[in-house]
């Protein structure tokens, strides 16, 4: 892996509002724009309380990813409580395998450490493979699978 020189993790500013909605559009297809107002707003998203936003950015000024954060109460498979949670994680397919996806996991559990966390946790779906590999990469290790269910009233 290739580490890129060129790129700086920091906290995401309202002036990136535009080119972070773009990448959580691609990771998240039906995401919520309000999500970000209210980020911005509130410092808060998806009823967390304590949340961090990191962004990628090139030389050039440009994103090219970014890391969601949570404080969760607990996640499955930690054994402590509460944990910094990855809450979504994205790199422009352009910059993917030089290294820049962890740095901005860094700046998470820099991020965790600094609220006192020994613990981080996410999640991947059962057929991300990408995501899982990446996780694994990274130090993440499988705790648990679950199947999902729905059934209409």
């Amino acid at each position: 892996m290739t580490v890129c020189s060129d790129i700086r993790i920091r906290p995401v500013r309202r002036e990136d509002r535009g080119e972070w909605s773009r990448m959580r559009r691609v990771l998240f297809p039906d995401f919520d724009p309000p999500e970000i107002d209210e980020f911005f707003e509130t410092g808060r998203f998806d009823g967390f309380e304590q949340c961090a936003v990191f962004v990628a950015e090139t030389s050039s000024g440009a994103l090219v990813g970014f890391a969601e954060a949570s404080a969760r109460p607990y996640a499955d498979g930690c054994a402590t409580t509460p944990v910094a949670y990855l809450e979504g994680w994205y790199v422009d397919e352009a910059q993917r395998r030089n290294g820049v996806g962890a740095m901005l996991v860094r700046a998470v559990e820099d991020w965790g450490r600094a609220l006192g966390f020994s613990e981080i946790a996410s999640d991947a779906d059962i057929n991300n493979h990408t995501s899982q590999k990446a996780h694994a990469a990274l130090g993440f290790a499988e705790t648990d699978r679950i199947v999902c269910f729905a059934k209409w009233l």
